[in-house]
């Protein structure tokens, strides 16, 4: 299945943010495997390094790597600067890059979750605003936004996170409309558990990722849903009837048995 959606954009240029772990990596990989050339940003820029070395001696592409802090937002503007230097025609936007902090709203400290709101949503509608334009003006391009299942809901113990993906996901869903008169694809990601790193650095529970689906899975479901023109795509058969479910009850009981389930125990 790696590389058939991807073949779409083959030749073309990816930008990916969030690109050195988890499900960036998986994307940065299927993307390479159908021929697609990278931009890859992230923190960390020896993993880039190694990553943009490797996916281009394996896929014989071509691979940019450039260091960006999205908690700075001067970033966004520092990522297009790169590319434009480099003359590079972003194709297709990923904004993948975000993180969680999980626990009780008064000892996250402040300035954490504003951090999380500058990654996770300020710095998704930069990097949108700043590289459409273009798309618009050649009448084709493509923007995936990496959201959540937890966008759907209110999640006691990681309420900023999901505050962060319920606007990923509907700023999506919006822009989607908005931009399809125009040849330009719009696509909300919506995973829910995934192995990745996530978990480590929000510092969630094991008993929430109990049955996580692969950063694989997740990158195919999400490049198959943007090649194939959905608004919004949910990864995993689990996580879709789960979320139809929840539609038929009130939303104080949804969020008292997501509590019930996210709650932190004492050590």
């Amino acid at each position: 299945m790696a590389g058939k959606s991807s073949k779409k954009w083959a030749g073309k240029w990816a930008l990916v943010t969030g690109a050195s772990a988890g499900i960036g990596l998986a994307l940065a990989e299927e993307l390479a495997a159908g021929g697609v050339h990278l931009v890859l940003t992230a923190r960390r820029i020896d993993r880039l390094q190694k990553m943009a070395a490797d996916l281009s001696a394996k896929h014989r592409v071509e691979v940019e790597a450039f260091a960006a802090d999205l908690v700075r937002p001067e970033a966004p503007a520092e990522i297009l600067g790169f590319t434009t230097r480099k003359g590079i025609e972003v194709e297709l936007l990923v904004n993948n890059a975000g993180f969680g902090a999980f626990g009780y709203i008064h000892e996250i400290p402040e300035s954490r979750m504003l951090e999380m709101i500058q990654v996770n949503c300020s710095a998704v509608v930069q990097l949108t605003r700043l590289y459409v334009p273009a798309m618009v003006e050649r009448r084709h391009g493509d923007v995936l936004i990496v959201a959540s299942i937890a966008g759907f809901q209110a999640v006691p113990f990681n309420s900023v996170y999901a505050a962060t993906k319920a606007f990923d996901l509907i700023f999506a869903e919006g822009i989607a409309e908005e931009l399809r008169e125009f040849g330009v694809r719009v696509c909300a990601l919506c995973p829910g558990s995934t192995t990745t790193e996530f978990q480590e650095v929000a510092q969630q529970p094991d008993r929430v990722f109990r049955s996580a689906e692969t950063a694989e899975k997740v990158a195919s479901v999400g490049l198959a849903g943007l090649a194939q023109g959905k608004s919004c795509v949910i990864s995993g058969t689990k996580n879709r009837l789960m979320l139809e479910g929840e539609r038929l009850a009130p939303r104080r009981f949804i969020a008292k048995m997501a509590a019930k389930m996210m709650r932190p125990t004492e050590s």
